[in-house]
């Protein structure tokens, strides 16, 4: 497959993009973070609801309630899972979040009972399925920049947690994702999955080995630690790719080529950040395992 670089010189401009984006919503601070992953929770769910209803028609019928409530009861997931960094006039984000879910744990069935004509356990099934693949994941990425108590030292420069994983989880998704496009566009055979022909196995496991590669030489240039990052980086490359074939199977089902077009060369919130939406989860487990 050649190199389309008119196709890559859109991809790096909109990776570009994002990577600025994405670190002022970073490093700003603790809030500019939250307000970043609530704009894509909710750019996500409007993306999986619209690709639900092409999947099953009947999805398209929820009630008002139900369609923006369980974006509502996932985001309230996310306030739950952040830390009480997150604080103002002696409130904590966490007790809101609790007070959300728990109202929305009873309004939910409640009203979907009562104002529904038929209670279809076929769209609680999505909705639910959506709390866990988009709200669960961008909740444990929340949890993971309140961190703030763990400190992990180099050999002169101190990281939190909470900084140091998100930024190292989304390097290594966009350092994969270029590296496999480049090196499956130069040498790739090797078909690698039926889900999305593009993909070769030449590809997948040259971006991984790159993302690891490069992830281990920045954590070395800046004095972080080189294990947990290398490793890190190869869960992320790893689940990444497994994130975006799910996305892609999505896709397909519901017959469409993106699932948005708000970025340019990379569709959609889902497009942008299905490989995140699978790492994440798995990010979050090794840093309570092996770093709490």
């Amino acid at each position: 497959m050649a190199l389309n670089w008119k196709v890559f010189r859109t991809r790096a401009l909109t990776a570009l993009v994002f990577v600025l984006v994405m670190m002022v919503g970073f490093l700003l601070n603790e809030w500019s973070f939250l307000l970043l992953f609530t704009i894509i929770h909710f750019g996500c769910w409007f993306e999986y609801q619209r690709l639900i209803s092409r999947i099953d028609p009947s999805y398209k019928n929820i009630s008002t309630f139900h369609r923006y409530g369980v974006m509502l009861a996932g985001w309230s997931i996310m306030l739950y899972a952040a830390g009480d960094v997150y604080h103002a006039v002696g409130i904590t984000l966490p007790s809101i979040g609790l007070a959300m879910g728990l109202i929305f744990a009873f309004a939910l069935p409640v009203i979907e009972i009562l104002f529904s004509q038929q209670l279809n356990f076929a769209h609680i099934r999505y909705s639910a399925l959506g709390l866990i693949y988009i709200s669960l994941s961008w909740a444990l990425m929340i949890n993971i920049r309140s961190m703030h108590e763990i400190w992990v030292t180099g050999n002169g420069w101190p990281y939190t947690v909470g900084l140091m994983i998100p930024l190292a989880t989304i390097f290594s998704i966009w350092i994969n994702d270029t590296m496999a496009y480049i090196v499956g566009s130069l040498i790739g055979k090797t078909p690698f999955s039926k889900i999305s022909p593009k993909k070769t196995v030449e590809g997948t496991l040259g971006g991984i080995i790159l993302c690891v590669a490069a992830m281990g030489a920045l954590a070395y240039a800046c004095k972080m630690p080189v294990m947990h990052i290398c490793i890190i980086a190869a869960i992320a490359a790893i689940a990444g790719t497994a994130g975006d074939l799910l996305e892609s199977k999505i896709k397909r089902m519901a017959n469409v080529k993106d699932s948005g077009s708000i970025m340019p060369g990379h569709g959609g919130f889902l497009d942008r950040f299905d490989s995140l939406l699978l790492a994440t989860p798995f990010v979050w487990l090794y840093v309570m395992v092996m770093m709490g």
